[in-house]
C-alpha cells in the first residue's frame, strides 16, 4: 500500500451516489456522517464528482472533477467550497491525517 493515494470517501452527482472506502470502517460513526453531508453536500451544491483522498505521506487532499461536457458545474464555486471544508473542518482533517499516519503507515508519532 505504500506509495499510493487512496480515497476515502466521496460523492458522484452524475449518478447520485456516496462512496466510503470500508477499509476505514474503524472510523467513529460520528466523523463518517460529517464526512458523508460534506461529501453530498458539495455535490449538491457544485456538481460533478468530490472526493477525499489520503496522499502518500498521509495528508489529505479534497479533490473535485467534472465532466466535459457539465455545463452546470460550477468551478468557481469548488474552489470556494474547497477552502471553506479545510477552514471549518481542519480539526477534523488534521485528525484523520493523524488516524491514517498511525494505523496504515505504522507512523510512530511523538507528542
Amino acid at each position: 500500500m505504500e506509495g499510493e493515494r487512496i480515497v476515502l470517501c466521496g460523492a458522484n452527482a452524475y449518478e447520485q451516489k456516496y462512496y466510503f472506502n470500508q477499509r476505514f470502517a474503524a472510523i467513529p460513526d460520528s466523523i463518517k456522517e460529517e464526512l458523508h453531508v460534506i461529501c453530498v453536500l458539495f455535490t449538491e451544491e457544485v456538481g460533478g464528482i468530490f472526493t477525499i483522498v489520503f496522499e502518500e505521506d498521509g495528508s489529505i487532499s479534497l479533490e473535485t472533477n467534472a465532466e466535459e461536457d457539465d455545463f452546470l458545474y460550477d468551478e468557481i464555486s469548488s474552489g470556494l467550497m474547497i477552502r471553506e471544508i479545510r477552514r471549518n473542518r481542519q480539526e477534523m482533517l488534521e485528525s484523520l491525517s493523524l488516524y491514517y499516519r498511525v494505523f496504515v503507515l505504522k507512523e510512530k508519532i511523538t507528542f
